[in-house]
């Protein structure tokens, strides 16, 4: 495999869109505090980042069969360097306190599609 400039320049080269995000999976950690405790300063957390453009898009994960939630999350990041998404990361309160751990990576996001619905006459904005 190329290394990741090189492909993502032909990917770009190629015609697809080349958008550099960020990926992490956050994952309960086995002895850290209470989710439940930790819960109210993440979300904050979370609507700051909203707010401020850094937070693409997140929100919890299933288990493997679909009918369960297993306490694991999915965070895209919107940053300049993996540094600035990991420091993102870090400052996360149920990372910060122990609560979570994670992993992140680069995503390239070169391929699909989303429907955004605005309802003028209503103000409601549905995402598809």
């Amino acid at each position: 495999m190329p290394d990741w400039t090189t492909y993502r320049d032909t990917a770009r080269a190629r015609g697809a869109l080349g958008l550099e995000l960020y990926a992490v999976m956050t994952v309960p950690a086995a002895d850290g505090p209470d989710l439940g405790t930790v819960l109210p300063d993440h979300l904050t957390y979370q609507s700051t980042l909203e707010s401020q453009g850094s937070l693409v898009l997140a929100g919890p994960l299933s288990d493997e069969t679909g009918t369960q939630i297993e306490g694991a999350g999915l965070i895209i990041y919107r940053a300049e360097t993996l540094e600035a998404a990991r420091a993102l990361a870090d400052a996360d309160p149920m990372h910060s306190t122990g609560a979570r751990t994670y992993t992140l990576r680069r995503w390239l996001v070169n391929e699909g599609s989303l429907t955004v619905t605005v309802g003028l006459s209503t103000a409601k904005v549905t995402l598809t």
